[in-house]
């Protein structure tokens, strides 16, 4: 079971870098952001494309999670932006829900 963990680890974090690299040699030749598409190799979303890769490869689904809520974490203002004037209720809000659920699941 840990050596398949293994394997599946490697093969997200592999399939991430050549992303990544993939991503970097595509924007030296055809210049995304001269093309609108300039959020593709933003150093914040490289750290989304990991999560979902990770969520993707992984059965095991932790690692992918952690990376998506750093993600996130780290742009909450787009998130915010994205959800309009509602999220400034709602975000906090959920925030303290999936708190206190894991709350209460780490007192059992």
């Amino acid at each position: 079971m840990a050596q398949a963990n293994h394997k599946e680890t490697y093969l997200a974090s592999s399939i991430t870098l050549m992303v990544a690299g993939a991503l970097f040699m595509l924007d030296k030749y055809f210049h995304f952001a001269a093309h609108g598409y300039g959020w593709l190799v933003d150093k914040s979303n490289l750290l989304l494309f990991a999560a979902i890769i990770f969520l993707l490869v992984k059965s095991e689904k932790t690692v992918g999670l952690l990376l998506l809520f750093i993600w996130a974490i780290l742009n909450l203002g787009l998130i915010i932006n994205l959800l309009g004037h509602l999220s400034g209720y709602l975000l906090p809000l959920g925030l303290l829900v999936v708190g206190v659920i894991l709350f209460f699941m780490s007192r059992r």
